[in-house]
């Protein structure tokens, strides 16, 4: 089992717009601009051996729709003041506050120029070592059964696990925490925000999906037609996909 978190995948109208945004949101730099596909990414990361992931913005004919999405990103903050002068910046680069039934709540929920929701977090001490991202938050209605399937399904190592959330992080001990957290919410539309998976090289890509299926994953049609990648949905319909290396 060697199958890692490797790109946070986030479909957009205007990828190039939305990638730029998310790299200079992070502090990254553009790949691939122009392509269809622009990722944001930090200096040397290498999407065939991550240790953490990347934000990889890919295009689609269909805008966002008004549902909030279930997968979202938390920005980190060292300091209060870091957190206010973040959000400035942010909302200066194009994004716009975000109204997800949050109350009062100390961090911020903004979007991004297409309406991807995402949180700049209040510091909290966990988060000091993440780099920009302190995690990656997906919403479901089990945990537990969320933490049985994808903590067999991956090789980062499981934190925490409760009623409330499943808390998982790179076994390297780097880069950004995966939460899938317990919310009301159930899958209504595609989701505008994935996970992409990718294995180690002497790995068969086949086999790694065929046990995915053993473990409750099963295929899911996108119209993506003969792509170098395979497309699956977890035993809560969660998209995700499994890359090849080449």
């Amino acid at each position: 089992m060697t199958l890692r978190p490797a790109l946070v995948n986030i479909k957009a109208l205007d990828d190039s717009a939305v990638g730029r945004f998310w790299a200079e949101a992070l502090g990254w730099s553009v790949a691939g601009e122009g392509s269809g596909a622009t990722a944001a990414q930090p200096v040397g990361f290498d999407w065939l051996d991550p240790v953490g992931v990347c934000v990889d913005v890919v295009a689609v004919p269909e805008p966002k729709t008004t549902t909030k999405n279930r997968v979202h990103l938390d920005l980190a903050t060292t300091s209060v003041a870091q957190q206010t002068e973040l959000v400035t910046r942010l909302k200066a680069l194009g994004a716009k506050p975000a109204h997800v039934g949050q109350g009062d709540v100390p961090w911020t929920v903004l979007a991004d120029p297409e309406g991807n929701e995402f949180c700049v977090l209040e510091p909290r001490e966990i988060y000091q070592d993440t780099g920009p991202i302190a995690r990656v938050v997906v919403d479901c209605a089990d945990p537990r059964a969320m933490a049985r399937f994808w903590d067999e399904a991956m090789d980062w190592t499981l934190h925490e696990v409760t009623d409330d959330h499943a808390v998982w992080r790179s076994a390297k001990g780097v880069g950004p925490y995966l939460e899938f957290r317990r919310a009301p919410d159930v899958k209504s539309v595609p989701d505008r925000v994935h996970l992409d998976l990718v294995s180690d090289p002497d790995d068969d890509r086949a086999a790694e999906v065929a046990r995915l299926g053993a473990l409750g994953a099963t295929d899911l049609d996108v119209g993506q037609g003969d792509v170098p990648w395979t497309c699956l949905v977890d035993p809560e319909g969660h998209e995700f996909c499994v890359l090849a290396r080449s």
